[in-house]
């Protein structure tokens, strides 16, 4: 695993061709970009992601899972023989997204990067404890439904991995005010 860095800032932008700064509505015309830390926010309290791989043959694949975000980073795991697992061993090039499925409001957020395996036994248990901050009974109650994923990642039952975020993307809404924010790291 590479050495860990400290959450960095990016540099935030507002891309206007695909926000309501093109073609300004009632109450549009000052839109600005999406902050960093609102997406921060908004990935630390997400439950549910998508995460997109490419199969060795270049074909997508895109399947559901939980993640953390923890020190900048989103950590999420699958099992050794997955098809996520198989294709991040060929390419680690990925990306998780996450948001609502709201026409008017919420924000969609996408993290591209590439994802690489945690190895290291002291970032796998600061993992553990940021899935079982995040998840709480979903994990540590013995009727959860991930009960058990700590001793899954100390073993390796569960591949971990750790995606920095090279890009990301959000997409807002808020009564007919859209906005797109690219975050570059």
């Amino acid at each position: 695993m590479p050495a860990r860095q400290p959450s960095r800032q990016p540099t935030t932008a507002l891309d206007t061709r695909y926000s309501s700064a093109l073609r300004p509505l009632p109450g549009a015309a000052d839109v600005t970009a999406t902050e960093w830390t609102e997406a921060q926010r908004q990935l630390e309290a997400a439950e549910i992601f998508w995460v997109s791989t490419v199969r060795p043959d270049g074909r997508v694949h895109v399947t559901p899972l939980i993640a953390a975000w923890h020190e900048g980073t989103l950590y999420f795991s699958t099992g050794p023989d997955e098809q996520k697992a198989k294709n991040l061993a060929h390419d680690g090039h990925c990306a998780l997204t996450t948001g609502g499925n709201s026409l008017a409001e919420g924000l969609d957020l996408v993290v591209e990067g590439t994802a690489r395996p945690v190895t290291d036994p002291s970032v796998v248990e600061e993992v553990i404890a940021a899935y079982e901050a995040k998840y709480g009974a979903h994990i540590t109650s013995p009727e959860g439904t991930f009960h058990g994923i700590g001793d899954a990642f100390r073993t390796g039952a569960a591949v971990v991995f750790a995606l920095s975020p090279a890009t990301a993307y959000g997409f807002g809404r808020d009564n007919g005010v859209y906005t797109h924010t690219r975050w570059s790291f």
